[in-house]
């Protein structure tokens, strides 16, 4: 069965970043911008670590009244963000599914 990986990359700025997509290619959480690789490395193993436990999730209500999601690591720092969804229905979807992908060990090194 195909699972989800992350995507690390490296911004123009030279600051890093990681997206987990979803087994059919959809970005279901994105990272802040990270100074170091080491550090988006750790948030990706922070991301393995509290994604499967369904306590970690906060669904949040943007400024355009669209619901996301955010994941938060035990110190309550956010580790991940959703996109906007059209409804909360959608939202919980993404967190079962970042719930189902979050633990993979596929990371893709994009930064190089």
């Amino acid at each position: 069965m195909a699972s989800g990986h992350y995507e690390l990359t490296k911004s123009s700025n030279g600051q890093y970043h990681f997206n987990l997509k979803a087994s059919n290619g959809e970005i279901i959480l994105s990272s802040e911008m990270y100074a170091s690789k080491a550090s988006a490395e750790n948030g990706i193993a922070s991301v393995q670590t509290n994604s499967p436990n369904e306590a970690q999730f906060e669904v949040k209500v943007s400024s355009n009244n669209k619901p996301y999601f955010v994941l938060k690591a035990k110190n309550h720092q956010v580790i991940g963000t959703s996109q906007m969804y059209s409804s909360d229905s959608a939202a919980k979807s993404g967190i079962q599914s970042v719930i189902k992908n979050g633990p993979t060990t596929d990371v893709r090194d994009l930064s190089v």
